[in-house]
């Protein structure tokens, strides 16, 4: 698995760069995993992370050994994550992609997107809910046990509401860039 340094007195092996690489890929891919990315979505944003160039569909599938109805899913799903990104230039009429290699805002769009389906789904849900609770408070014909019922759920509905306000600041802080300010103070990778 390693190669032989030449000249070693010790004869000492170092590991294979490749399989360095592989390792992080898993380890990118099961991260991915725990946040609902298929694995092995998340393996071919691995595989594009280390490359140093564009790559095509078909370079893609090749290097996954994936179809390419499965390539075309796994590729339509890193864009709209904002994990890789489809160049204007072509290679030979094929289209090319690049993968965001800045973890900050690799965060900063997968997170970002999601946080805000779920402001947007839940806030909608609220929002149309509480007039007719409201309205069902004040109804003359609502009985005290459905009117306290109602109380307490409105209650809860105006506590979430509260919630995903607060969390709609919290995405815009994070679409910002705003959350990690300090990333500056961060050392910078040598070379």
């Amino acid at each position: 698995m390693g190669k032989e340094i030449v000249g070693n007195p010790n004869h000492l092996s170092l590991p294979d760069r490749s399989a360095l690489r592989e390792r992080v890929i898993e380890a990118i891919a099961n991260t991915m995993d725990l946040y609902g990315v298929n694995h092995t979505f998340g393996k071919l944003y691995g595989v594009m992370y280390f490359e140093d160039r564009p790559m095509t569909l078909e370079e893609m599938k090749t290097s996954m050994n994936m179809s390419k109805s499965n390539m075309s899913y796994a590729v339509r799903s890193l864009t709209e994550s904002q994990m890789i990104y489809k160049l204007d230039e072509k290679k030979e009429r094929q289209d090319q992609y690049v993968a965001e290699t800045d973890f900050f805002r690799t965060f900063q769009n997968f997170f970002g997107l999601k946080l805000q389906r779920e402001v947007d789904v839940m806030l909608e849900g609220i929002r149309e809910v509480i007039p007719d609770l409201t309205t069902m408070i004040l109804a003359k014909h609502t009985t005290a046990q459905e009117r306290e019922e109602a109380l307490r759920d409105l209650h809860k509905l105006q506590h979430a509401e509260q919630y995903y306000v607060w969390l709609q600041g919290f995405v815009d802080r994070l679409r910002e860039g705003k959350l990690y300010e300090q990333k500056s103070e961060i050392p910078e990778q040598q070379d």
